[in-house]
């Protein structure tokens, strides 16, 4: 009967409560390092090694967190116990150690000694058994913070944002709705969408991005060293001036849209008027009939020939005071660069590395388009016909910045004026 008693004693120590499941795989610790490595741009698996669980674990942390580290990465402060001096606590116990001896070695409050016995302990067996791995464990889940989301308190804003992601019309107008006395930030709605667990908004929600993207990629992961066909001299830095101040049409932004099976379709802005033209660049004979040779040709359809070719065909068909430059970022589909300045009579010029800002037209005519080709989907189906159907659509939009003009009435108004004779002073 007393060890009942003692044994109840024990538990009253700590507030009853349900069993939070197994502990997991890893501790904080392990987490840390995975994100850590994360953010010097590392795959999951490569980040998972160097964290030290398997490589399941770390993708499957990954896609829970959306690709954004869902702790801390800075140290732990030295006020809380780490998981060492927690080893030598479960040590001097298990050797008959009390309190005040522990906490003399650990040189730690005996109150904190005491605490961590009391409350970290594990009572599986009905009794405080103290395990290091079972402290850490539960120092960890306790030192969460399940602060809920505002999307997840607040079920109007939950709904309002959720019907407007999902494109509901609630009025003749257009998108419209009740008027609004709250804010929420662009972050907010993206941490509820890509992570998982937060219990705000529908996850299929992400299909009705712009960009259609479910996680997050780390800006370093996308880092690396400039393609070797690049010289100074033919960096943006050189670009003329008129390209920069669009005061003078002709300079061009091109990049390439990549969708299933490595599809693409090749795009074309003109910096001035933010026409748009669309290159159709299909898949070779063979494409997917066989495994892919290293150094082969480029089945895909968007090798440094193929985009060679399709530019040069695009840019001859215009007159030539729309034949200036033509910026591109460090893709392997220019490697043909020195021949197609030679074909189509224009300068070409590069992006620095990882700087899609300097190709902001190109780039929101990029976003523009994935309302037409969403991510995911095999681009090589779209006919040049239908290419060209989506470009006048877009080049047929009024645009703010063209004083509600579209790209197509920019243009044309430029070659009008281009060959108007000149008229001479009267006498």
């Amino acid at each position: 009967m007393g060890a009942v008693r003692r044994r109840a004693a024990d538990r009253a120590g700590r507030p009853r409560m349900r069993s939070p499941g197994r502990p997991p795989v890893a501790r904080r610790e392990h987490r840390q390092r995975f994100w850590v490595a994360i953010a010097r741009g590392v795959s999951s698996e490569d980040a998972a090694a160097a964290a030290g669980v398997s490589t399941a674990t770390g993708s499957r942390w990954f896609r829970e967190s959306g690709g954004m580290p869902p702790l801390s990465l800075r140290p732990t402060s030295s006020r809380y116990l780490s998981f060492s001096e927690r080893e030598e606590i479960a040590l001097l116990r298990a050797g008959g150690a009390g309190v005040r001896e522990i906490a003399r070695q650990l040189r730690r409050s005996p109150s904190t000694i005491s605490r961590e016995l009391r409350r970290n302990a594990a009572t599986r067996s009905g009794r405080l058994e103290y395990r290091a791995s079972t402290g850490q464990w539960h120092a960890d889940r306790r030192a969460r913070r399940p602060k809920p989301a505002k999307l997840v308190t607040n079920e109007k804003l939950r709904r309002y944002v959720q019907e407007r992601l999902a494109g509901t019309i609630t009025t003749p107008e257009g998108v419209g709705g009740p008027a609004v006395r709250w804010r929420i930030s662009h972050e907010a709605i993206y941490q509820s969408l890509y992570v998982q667990g937060r219990g705000a908004l529908r996850r299929e929600l992400t299909a009705c991005l712009r960009t259609g993207r479910a996680l997050r990629v780390p800006r370093a992961r996308t880092r690396g060293r400039g393609k070797g066909f690049v010289r100074p001299e033919i960096m943006i830095s050189e670009r003329p001036a008129e390209a920069d101040d669009r005061a003078v049409p002709g300079h061009w932004e091109g990049d390439l849209i990549l969708g299933l099976g490595s599809s693409a379709i090749g795009t074309l802005v003109e910096r001035t008027t933010r026409y748009l033209m669309l290159l159709y660049l299909p898949r070779l004979g063979g494409h997917g009939e066989e495994p892919r040779v290293k150094n082969g040709p480029a089945l895909a359809g968007h090798g440094a020939e193929a985009v060679r070719d399709a530019i040069a065909a695009s840019i001859l068909a215009l007159p030539e005071q729309l034949r200036r430059s033509l910026t591109w970022d460090q893709g392997a589909e220019m490697a043909e660069h020195a021949q197609l300045r030679i074909d189509a009579g224009i300068e070409i010029y590069f992006c620095d590395p990882h700087s899609p800002w300097q190709r902001g037209s190109n780039e929101n005519a990029n976003g523009l388009l994935r309302q037409y080709f969403p991510r995911g989907t095999d681009l090589s189906r779209h006919s040049p016909d239908q290419l060209a159907a989506v470009a006048l659509a877009l080049n047929s939009r009024p645009r703010k910045t063209l004083g509600w003009h579209t790209p197509a009435e920019a243009l044309n108004d430029h070659l009008l004026t281009c060959a108007a004779p000149a008229t001479s002073p009267s006498p």
